[in-house]
């Protein structure tokens, strides 16, 4: 079993102004040929957007992104006839398949807006654009993990066109869950509050861990509200 921690503090660091951005693997002008991605995963960036702020219109393809807010509230609107807000506990994911322009632009005037943008690489190219957005309460993700995305949208999860399932899940301090991996699957743990060891790990918010020839993953609370993201993926 091989177990990594990428430290939170490690991470590419970009500051705009408007956007405060940790990039997790090379991103945009951050290149680290030592962390190009894991697996199908390519990026996670946990953004910062001042209000009223955002990015403007652009252009992406051939890519599985999903967003998840932390705090605030994301305005999201696309190519496709799509408007909406993401907030707390909301998962959106857009397959930009052939080809797909949007904007995410902070919806207060007021507060900031925290957020995680994930990138998958998909399993096939040049599909239909495709978009979907659902809440997943904290009721669901309390002590336990809640599939939100996977390839065939079972148990009420969102599709994703690549071999990898996304996991979420909300512990109080002591609590613990444990995931069974099959042969050959990759994992990686990213925490997103509080505190909590994976594996025997001890990590911290914005801590990720890669997980490789292990036959499960196992987070355990060490604080408070802790919230954690699990993915299973093909290697």
């Amino acid at each position: 079993m091989s177990i990594v921690v990428r430290p939170s503090a490690e991470r590419g660091h970009a500051e705009h102004g408007w956007l405060d951005s940790r990039h997790t693997f090379s991103f945009a002008d951050y290149y680290d040929q030592r962390h190009m991605g894991f697996g199908p995963l390519r990026v996670i960036n946990e953004d910062r957007v001042q209000p009223s702020a955002g990015f403007p219109t652009h252009g992406h393809r051939d890519m599985e992104i999903i967003s998840t807010v932390i705090s605030g509230a994301l305005r999201h609107k696309d190519s496709m006839g799509n408007g909406s807000v993401i907030r707390p506990g909301d998962v959106q994911v857009m397959s930009a398949g052939s080809g797909v322009r949007h904007s995410e632009y902070n919806d207060s005037a007021s507060d900031p807006v925290h957020f995680l943008q994930i990138w998958l690489m998909p399993d096939a190219d040049g599909l239909a654009p495709r978009y979907q957005q659902k809440a997943f309460p904290t009721a669901e993700k309390a002590g336990k993990l809640r599939l939100v995305a996977s390839p065939d949208g079972r148990d009420g999860s969102l599709e994703v066109r690549v071999d990898a399932e996304l996991y979420a899940t909300r512990l109080e301090a002591g609590q613990s869950v444990t995931h069974a991996l099959r042969p050959g699957r990759l994992a990686w743990a990213q925490i997103v509050e509080g505190g909590a060891t994976v594996n025997g790990a001890a990590v911290s918010a914005g801590d990720g861990v890669a997980i490789e020839a292990a036959d499960q993953v196992t987070i355990a609370a060490r604080a408070e509200g802790t919230e954690a993201l699990l993915f299973d993926m093909a290697e």
